[in-house]
C-alpha cells in the first residue's frame, strides 16, 4: 500500500501533463465552439471552426455535447462561445412559454442575455413526422391528422423531442392523437427502427439525408404546429470585441447554404463516410473561397489522443477518491453511527445513473473535464470506502489486543498493524473502483470531456462500427490492463498470507 499512492499520484501528474491544452500562442483570440450530437450541427460547427482559424483565432472544439439545454446553458455560462441553433428551437424551447416569436423578438430577447444571433444561413431544418413510404401508401397517411384513425401505431421519438415544448406532448394535444405506444430513443437509431419495422413513425429533420436513403415520407403539418426552424449561429456578445474578424467572417455565411446543399453535406458524412472537417472545408472553399489546410488524423493518432484524455479523467478522479475514501473508511469502522451515515451516503451515490450524475454536474461545474472528473470521483468512493471498512473490521481481535498490550497508541496501531493487515482487501477495493472508472469515463464525452467515449458517440452518429470499436476496444483493453497492474501490485506489495485473506 505504501507504494500504491505515490504511483497513482505520479500517474495523475503525468495524465495532467498529457491532457493539458497547449499554451496560448501570441495574442490570438480563443473561441470555444460547441455543437449538438447530430451530424448537421457538427458540420456547421466545423464550418465555424474553419472560419475562425482563417480569421486568426485559436479554436477549442466541443462538438457533440448533447441537446439544446446543455448547449444553451453552456453558452450562457461562458463554457462555450458559439454553437449552431434554429430559430424555432429558440422560440419554442429556449424561450418556451414566453410568447417570443419572429426574428426581431428573438434577437431582442437574446440581447438582454448578452447573446447575439447571426443572420439565417439560408436553409430551414424543420421538424416533421417521418414514416416508411410503403406504410404511408398502405394506410393512406399523408397528413399528421390522418394518424388519429390509427391508434395502434408505434412511435419512437428522439429523447429530446419527447420532452420539448414543441415536441410530442404539444403535438399530441394539438392533433388529439390517440397513440399510447410512444417511447424515446436516440435520433440516429430511430431511423434504423423505422427500416426494421420496430417502430412506425419518428421525428425527422427535413434536411436529414436518411429521409431519401430509407425512402421515407414526411406527413404534412396540416394544423401548422411546428414553427420555421431557420439555421443560425448563437454567440456571446463579448466575442464581437474579442474576435471581431471571426464574427465578420462568420456572418458572411448569410444565406449561403440552401436546403438541398445541406442535405447533400449530411449525406456525405452519414453514408459516404467523408470526414466532417473535410466536408466543411470543401464547402467553404466553394462558397466563400476560404481555403483551409485540413489535417485528417490517422487512426493511431486519434486513439492516442483519446487515450491521453481517458487517462487524465481516470487517474485524477481515482487518486482523489483514494485520498478521500481511505479516511472515510477508517471513520466508518472506528465510529459506529458516523460510519453508518458514510456507508449509506456513498451507497446512495452509487445508485444514481451515471448519465444523470453527469448532467447534475453541468450547472455546478460547466462542461468538459472538471464535471466528468467530479462524477467519476463520486462513483469511485463506494468500493474503496466499503473495502477499507471491511478490511479493518476483519482484523482479528487478538492482534488488536496484542498491539494495545505492547503500548502502541491508537494512531500507531492503525498505521503499523491494522492498515497493513487490511491492505489486501483495500487494494481490491481500489482495483474495483479503477476498473469501473475506466468504463464509466466513456460517458464523459457527452459533456465534452473527450476520452474513448468520443469515437463511440461519433460512431453511433455516423452508423460507423469502425469508429465505435476505436473507443470500445481500447477502453476494454485499458480496463484489463488496470486490473492486471493492480494484480501485480498486490503480488509484489502484499505478503502471501494477507493476499489469501483478501481473496477469501
Amino acid at each position: 500500500m505504501k507504494y500504491a499512492l505515490p504511483l497513482l499520484a505520479l500517474l495523475s501528474l503525468l495524465a495532467v501533463e498529457m491532457g493539458a491544452p497547449p499554451p496560448a500562442l501570441g495574442s490570438s483570440p480563443e473561441v470555444v465552439i460547441g455543437s449538438k450530437t447530430f451530424i448537421e450541427s457538427v458540420l456547421l460547427a466545423e464550418m465555424a471552426a474553419l472560419i475562425a482559424r482563417s480569421a486568426g483565432a485559436r479554436v477549442v472544439d466541443r462538438k457533440g455535447l448533447g441537446g439544446t439545454r446543455v448547449l444553451w446553458d453552456a453558452l450562457l455560462k461562458g463554457d462555450i462561445d458559439l454553437y449552431p441553433e434554429y430559430t424555432g428551437t429558440i422560440s419554442q424551447e429556449i424561450f418556451a412559454g414566453k410568447g417570443i416569436h419572429g426574428e426581431k423578438a428573438i434577437r431582442a430577447a437574446l440581447g438582454r442575455l448578452g447573446i447575439r444571433m447571426t443572420p439565417s444561413l439560408g436553409f430551414t431544418d424543420n421538424y416533421a413526422l417521418g414514416m416508411k413510404r410503403q406504410t404511408c401508401k398502405k394506410l393512406g397517411l399523408f397528413r399528421i391528422s390522418d394518424l388519429r384513425g390509427h391508434p395502434g401505431l408505434i412511435f419512437g421519438f428522439s429523447s429530446e423531442f419527447m420532452n420539448r415544448e414543441d415536441g410530442w406532448p404539444g403535438l399530441r394535444d394539438r392533433y388529439d392523437l390517440p397513440q399510447k405506444n410512444v417511447f424515446g430513443m436516440e435520433h440516429d437509431l430511430a431511423y434504423r427502427g423505422l427500416a426494421s419495422g420496430s417502430i412506425d413513425a419518428t421525428d425527422v429533420y427535413t434536411t436529414d439525408a436518411e429521409i431519401a436513403y430509407y425512402d421515407l415520407c414526411t406527413l404534412e403539418d396540416d394544423l401548422h404546429y411546428f414553427p420555421a426552424y431557420k439555421a443560425v449561429f448563437l454567440y456571446r456578445r463579448e466575442l464581437e470585441k474579442r474576435a471581431p474578424r471571426f464574427i465578420a467572417a462568420l456572418e458572411s455565411l448569410d444565406g449561403k447554404i440552401s436546403a438541398p446543399e445541406m442535405i447533400e453535406l449530411n449525406e456525405l458524412a452519414k453514408f459516404k463516410k467523408a470526414p466532417e472537417i473535410g466536408i466543411a472545408a470543401r464547402f467553404l472553399a466553394k462558397r466563400l473561397s476560404i481555403e483551409s489546410r485540413v489535417r485528417v488524423e490517422t487512426v493511431a493518432q486519434r486513439v492516442w489522443k483519446y487515450t491521453k484524455e481517458h487517462l487524465y479523467l481516470v487517474s485524477i478522479s481515482l487518486c482523489a477518491a483514494i485520498l478521500v475514501s481511505l479516511p472515510l473508511g477508517i471513520i466508518a469502522e472506528k465510529w459506529r453511527y458516523p460510519g453508518q451515515v458514510i456507508l449509506a451516503v456513498v451507497g446512495i451515490i452509487q445508485t444514481i445513473p451515471a448519465m444523470a450524475l453527469l448532467v447534475f454536474m453541468i450547472p455546478l461545474l460547466g462542461i468538459g473535464g472538471l464535471p466528468a472528473i467530479a462524477a467519476l470521483f463520486l462513483y469511485s468512493l463506494l468500493p474503496i470506502v466499503r473495502n477499507t471498512y471491511a478490511g479493518l473490521h476483519e482484523v482479528p481481535r487478538d492482534i488488536r489486543e496484542s498491539a494495545e498490550a505492547l503500548g502502541l497508541p491508537p494512531g500507531a496501531r492503525l498505521m503499523l498493524v491494522e492498515l497493513p493487515m487490511a491492505s489486501g482487501i483495500i487494494l481490491n477495493g481500489i482495483k474495483t473502483s479503477a476498473v469501473i472508472n475506466v468504463g464509466t469515463a466513456t460517458l464523459g464525452a457527452l459533456i465534452g470531456a473527450g476520452g474513448y467515449g468520443q469515437p463511440i458517440l461519433t460512431g453511433i452518429r455516423l452508423d460507423d462500427l469502425g469508429l465505435i470499436l476505436q473507443g470500445a476496444v481500447p477502453a476494454a483493453f485499458l480496463a484489463l490492463l488496470v486490473q492486471a497492474l493492480f494484480g501485480l501490485a498486490e503480488f509484489l506489495l502484499i505478503p502471501k498470507g494477507l493476499r489469501l485473506k483478501a481473496t477469501r
